[in-house]
């Protein structure tokens, strides 16, 4: 039964997404990071990105993006892929599933329109530059 089915919580993983340096300001890439801080390895990372929203009044979605990750290091961040600035103006969203002590954990990280900006920057682990974070 569903009720017998343990739910754990996704701890100490985290989505990053970080300014390149020495970019111009009007084609901006940043560069969206798998942040994974265990003490063990994640395993199976699986990690679909889209962005929707509506500029002008109108829907818009971008394209699902998927990756695959068949390890990642404890204590340690991988690059997911590389996001314009001018997608900023949608909502982000990143669904990470993987395996952890022959558990399955999944998470959407949700970066909503207008969050990803230096107002709401920290430093980020293991890279050790500024960018924005959902744990």
């Amino acid at each position: 039964m569903k009720k017998d089915i343990p739910q754990y919580k996704v701890e100490d993983v985290a989505i990053a997404i970080v300014p390149r340096e020495n970019e111009t300001e009007e084609q901006q890439l940043w560069d969206t990071y798998l942040v994974n801080l265990k003490d063990e390895p994640i395993s199976s990372v699986l990690i679909n990105s889209k962005g929707y929203g509506k500029v002008e009044g109108e829907k818009v979605r971008t394209t699902v993006l998927r990756h695959f990750f068949e390890e990642i290091q404890p204590l340690s961040c991988v690059q997911i892929e590389p996001i314009q600035s001018k997608l900023f103006s949608l909502t982000n969203e990143y669904w990470v599933s993987f395996v952890f002590e022959d558990y399955m954990y999944d998470k959407k990280y949700v970066f909503v329109k207008g969050s990803i900006s230096e107002m709401n920057f920290t430093k980020i682990p293991f890279i050790n530059r500024k960018g924005v974070m959902i744990r």
